[in-house]
C-alpha cells in the first residue's frame, strides 16, 4: 500500500485479533507482508483466524490479567523474536444503563480491559519497541473517547482514558523514536454494535430499528464506518508514510458530532 516505509517484515502484535477490528487489522498487515501475532480470549476465533491466514501466530491471552500478559510477551519473544508495532485493540462494550443503575463490577471490568489492559501491554512492549528501528504503538479509543455518551459511562470513561494515556506515552517515548497514536472509531458495522444497539433499545424502551437508524445518521456521512476503514488507518500509522504523525487522537467516524 505504501511503497516507501511499508510494513513488510515488521513484527506486529494485535490484541483481541480473533474477530472484529482486530481480525481485519490482522488481514491487512498480513497482506502487506508483516509478521503478525494476535491474541484473544476466544480459542475458537483464534483457530479460525489461523486457518484463514497461514503463518499468522496466535495465542490465548486476557489483557486485563497481569500474568496472562507476561505469558503473552514471553511467547511473543519466542515466536517473533521482537516487536516493531503494538496495536492495543482489546476492549469490551461494557454495560448499558444510566450511572445510578450500574453495578461496580461491570464498571471495574470495563476499565480493566479497556485501559488497564493497554497499560499492561504497553509496559511490556516498550522495552521491545526501544530495540526496534522506529517502534510504533497504536491504541484503540473510540468516538466516545472525545464525546459524552449517555448510558455508556464506563465505556466512555475508559476510552477518554486511552487518549490521555496515548498523549502521555507520546511525550515519554518520542525521544526514543517510538510513535504513539490513538484511533477513535465511530460506530463500526458488525455484530458488536448491533448488540449495543439492541441493549440500548431495551434500556430506552424503543425499537431496535429506531435506535439503529439513529446510529447510522449520527455521522455526517449517514452511515456506520467499516472495519477496513479502521484497519487501513492502523496500517498507515505503522508505516513510514506516517513518520511525523505522533501523539494524535485520530477520529475515523464519518464526522460524528454527538453520540446518542
Amino acid at each position: 500500500m505504501f511503497k516507501d516505509g511499508g510494513v513488510a517484515g515488521k513484527k506486529v502484535l494485535i490484541t483481541a485479533g480473533g474477530s472484529g477490528l482486530g481480525l481485519e487489522m490482522a488481514r491487512v498487515f498480513v497482506a502487506e507482508g508483516a509478521q503478525v501475532m494476535i491474541c484473544d480470549v476466544d480459542d475458537a476465533a483464534l483457530k479460525a483466524a489461523g486457518t484463514e491466514m497461514p503463518g499468522l501466530v496466535t495465542t490465548q491471552a486476557d489483557v486485563s490479567d497481569e500474568d496472562s500478559v507476561a505469558r503473552l510477551f514471553d511467547q511473543l519473544q519466542e515466536r517473533l523474536g521482537g516487536l516493531d508495532v503494538l496495536i492495543n485493540n482489546a476492549g469490551v462494550a461494557g454495560p448499558t444503563g444510566y450511572v445510578e443503575t450500574l453495578d461496580k463490577k461491570e464498571w471495574d471490568r470495563t476499565l480493566a480491559v479497556n485501559i488497564t489492559g493497554q497499560f499492561l501491554c504497553a509496559r511490556r512492549a516498550i522495552p521491545l519497541l526501544k530495540q526496534s528501528a522506529g517502534g510504533v504503538m497504536t491504541n484503540l479509543s473510540s468516538a466516545a473517547g472525545h464525546l459524552g455518551f449517555a448510558g455508556r459511562a464506563p465505556y466512555s470513561a475508559s476510552k477518554w482514558a486511552v487518549v490521555g494515556f496515548t498523549k502521555t506515552l507520546a511525550i515519554e517515548l518520542g525521544h526514543f523514536g517510538i510513535r504513539v497514536n490513538a484511533i477513535l472509531p465511530g460506530a463500526v458495522e458488525g455484530p458488536r454494535i448491533r448488540a449495543v444497539i439492541a441493549a440500548k433499545a431495551d434500556t430506552l424502551h424503543r425499537t431496535v430499528e429506531e435506535v439503529a437508524a439513529e446510529y447510522e445518521n449520527q455521522a455526517s456521512l449517514g452511515r456506520m464506518v467499516h472495519a477496513r476503514d479502521i484497519a487501513n488507518m492502523a496500517l498507515f500509522l505503522a508505516s513510514g508514510a506516517a513518520a511525523s504523525v505522533h501523539g494524535q487522537a485520530l477520529a475515523v467516524d464519518g464526522h460524528t458530532q454527538a453520540l446518542i
